[in-house]
């Protein structure tokens, strides 16, 4: 083992490894034939789960494609083929369809169980880098995976080959979502934990203020009353209602910056006389993160937010959003 660092150039290695598996990638898109096309059919049409299985490297990468499958609309776990042999290959039933990888495709553990998923009447895709191999030909599509060369220099680690069995499975998962009509709603529901969940679940009416929170005045107010309400609430505005309990403006910091610049007076200046009459406003069912797009396009901090009658139900700000972690 070469003990001498100091001379060696990483920024080259790393460089060759990425032109290597780039290369890979590429040529696998003049594979997106009619054999990928079978494929697609092939799992749309089944009426029970997609079981992917392989050994070692393939196995990791298989269980990113059963998982990346899954929360794409398309019902799918792994089975590791070894323990396939010794009971789970009760886990797979003949309306499912299994997607056996391996790079040499005669991984003996996958190759082992072909005839017992083929005895239960499963369909089988084959990913393989060898089209004579065992599994590929006795696979019902084939997909070929195969790869000039690994990346790694000895030609033994899985580099280049495990890159484009999970380019594969992308492909297969993503085509597979837009022939579903996959939505954002669709998918919020297999990810409700965490940042993608709160984004695409958490509606307005999970974080406004609401209640007596809501900072509102009355038009026919002076600015400096106003004001008394806005600082109690804290969001930077109060909502002006009309006589039917409308909104009929906002005013905020902003607006009262650009008052003093013009020196006009709160003692005697009615709010009316200087509220925004077409102010930006949102619905409580609607998503929180597009209450973040308006603020963010209108370059706005805070938001009134009304029912179907225009009057206001809820309020909301920057920060709410924040500690909500939409942003």
């Amino acid at each position: 083992m070469n003990s001498d660092q100091t001379t060696f150039d990483f920024i080259l290695s790393g460089q060759r490894v990425i032109e290597i598996e780039a290369k890979a990638t590429l040529a696998l898109k003049e594979r997106i034939d009619e054999s990928f096309k079978q494929a697609c059919e092939l799992i749309l049409a089944c009426k029970g789960r997609v079981i992917i299985t392989g050994m070692g490297k393939s196995g990791h990468i298989g269980n990113k494609i059963a998982a990346t499958l899954a929360s794409t609309g398309t019902p799918s776990f792994f089975v590791h083929p070894g323990e396939a042999s010794h009971g789970d290959l009760g886990m797979i039933t003949g309306e499912d369809v299994v997607i056996g990888i391996s790079n040499s495709g005669k991984t003996d553990e996958v190759v082992n169980i072909v005839p017992l998923i083929k005895r239960k009447g499963a369909s089988l895709i084959s990913m393989a880098g060898d089209n004579r191999s065992p599994l590929a030909t006795q696979a019902d599509v084939h997909l070929d995976i195969s790869v000039d060369e690994e990346a790694c220099p000895l030609g033994l680690a899985p580099t280049a080959s495990t890159t484009a069995t999970l380019v594969m499975g992308d492909a297969l998962a993503v085509a597979l979502l837009e022939a579903r009509g996959f939505t954002a709603d669709d998918f919020a529901l297999s990810h409700p934990g965490g940042s993608l969940g709160r984004r695409l679940l958490l509606l307005v009416e999970h974080i406004m203020h609401v209640g007596d929170k809501i900072p509102l005045t009355q038009q026919g107010v002076t600015i400096s009353r106003a004001l008394l309400e806005m600082s109690s609430k804290g969001l930077g505005m109060t909502g002006i209602l009309n006589e039917n309990g409308e909104l009929a403006g906002v005013f905020t910091d902003g607006d009262l910056r650009r008052m003093l610049d013009q020196g006009m007076d709160i003692q005697t200046t009615l709010i009316e006389d200087v509220m925004s009459k077409t102010p930006k406003t949102i619905h409580p069912h609607i998503l929180a993160v597009e209450a973040l797009n308006i603020m963010e396009k209108s370059k706005i901090t805070a938001l009134m937010v009304v029912d179907d009658q225009g009057k206001p139900v809820g309020a909301l700000n920057m920060h709410d959003l924040l500690r909500a972690g939409v942003m």
